[in-house]
């Protein structure tokens, strides 16, 4: 097992943007990485489009913040919603950080960033290169055998490689939890919305919550939950969901769309012997908020920082699995209270979200959390 000795080699599993940015940080610390995914190429699409504040703090010593910052949009605002009516605001202007907005980019531009800083590290992704076999042996010493039938022994194992994580896995850890009832619509879009530019809704509406958030290139990012939502939402389907959900929307063409199953779970452990996860492979949760590849992105770096500085994997994970228990926590509560029926609790709802948010050390608190600024 790991101890206070910084590794030499690691194997990163997943080139998503939480593997990139581990590989990223383990390399600026001298590490030699390798990145294998089992994909045939990166993602072409948008998925994860937020970047909170705190994100573009861990990731400016990284050297891509500048880029970022030429592509993303920069969202400054949220609206909650119920239906037409705004019930509260919240305002990132004025947060103790150098970046007091959230930056909407696709998901698909960030790793494209993190792969070029990657290659300019003098590494390149493998891709095409699964994972068919791990094993932890009795001290702790993780052996990889890839799709080609090559076998790596590296002095740590990344596991970046999502929910389904095969590394998690076939190290036997656990991962506990459930599913919610219902699907969740994600579709980027160009429409006409009567929310200002700068500005993300969360709107709350009897039959579920609908979020709509600017991207670059005047399109909109739109999320909803349906009790069963289409597999590709169609341009109709959207403009009516959003239209009965209190929105004035007119939408005109469909970039890409889906449906997706939303989960609740954290891993019993983030490591077994020199096995490590981060990301979607130790912690899977609601979207509301933006906050799943963020705090995955935040995993990497404090990886990274940890066991380059000799530190024990152990200590990675008391240090991020707190993060973790507390962003589930809060997601599962912003999902449970947007999607709550009936016209006395959701009024109820609505007066306390008005009445807390009214005290300004409240908002500036919900202002923080949002940011993710408190898991400094």
């Amino acid at each position: 097992m790991m101890t206070s000795t910084a590794p030499r080699t690691a194997l990163v599993v997943g080139a998503g943007p939480t593997g990139l940015t581990a590989a990223i940080g383990l390399r600026r610390a001298g590490v030699d990485v390798r990145v294998v995914d089992a994909a045939t190429e990166g993602a072409n699409t948008s998925r994860a489009a937020v970047i909170h504040p705190r994100t573009l703090e861990v990731l400016e010593p990284l050297g891509v913040g500048d880029a970022i910052g030429a592509r993303a949009l920069r969202v400054p605002r949220f609206d909650i919603r119920d239906g037409a009516r705004s019930v509260a605001r919240l305002s990132f202007g004025g947060l103790p950080t150098r970046y007091p907005w959230t930056s909407m980019i696709s998901q698909a531009d960030t790793e494209s960033i993190l792969r070029d800083r990657l290659a300019a590290l003098d590494v390149a992704v493998e891709w095409d290169s699964a994972v068919t076999d791990l094993a932890v042996d009795d001290a702790g010493r993780a052996t990889v055998r890839l799709a080609s039938g090559e076998t790596a022994r590296p002095d740590v194992v990344v596991g970046a490689d999502g929910m389904h994580s095969t590394v998690r896995k076939m190290a036997g850890i656990g991962f506990p939890g459930s599913g919610y009832e219902q699907s969740f619509v994600l579709a980027d879009v160009s429409m006409d919305w009567p929310v200002a530019r700068d500005t993300v809704s969360l709107t709350f509406a009897p039959d579920g919550l609908a979020v709509v958030a600017p991207l670059p290139d005047d399109r909109f990012r739109v999320v909803a939950t349906l009790d069963d939502a289409p597999r590709h939402p169609t341009a109709s389907e959207i403009e009516a969901l959003l239209t009965r959900r209190g929105g004035s929307a007119t939408v005109h063409d469909v970039a890409w769309s889906g449906r997706f199953h939303v989960h609740h779970r954290l891993a019993e452990s983030y490591h077994q012997g020199s096995v490590v996860l981060v990301g979607d492979a130790a912690h899977v949760h609601s979207p509301a908020g933006g906050q799943g590849m963020n705090i995955g992105v935040q995993d990497a770096v404090a990886l990274a920082e940890t066991v380059t500085a000799g530190g024990a994997l152990g200590e990675y994970e008391k240090r991020r699995r707190p993060v973790a228990r507390r962003v589930l926590a809060l997601t599962d509560r912003m999902t449970r209270a947007a999607t709550t029926r009936g016209s006395a609790v959701r009024h109820a709802r609505n007066g306390m979200i008005r009445a807390a948010l009214s005290v300004p050390p409240i908002r500036r608190r919900a202002a923080m959390e949002l940011s993710e600024l408190t898991h400094r």
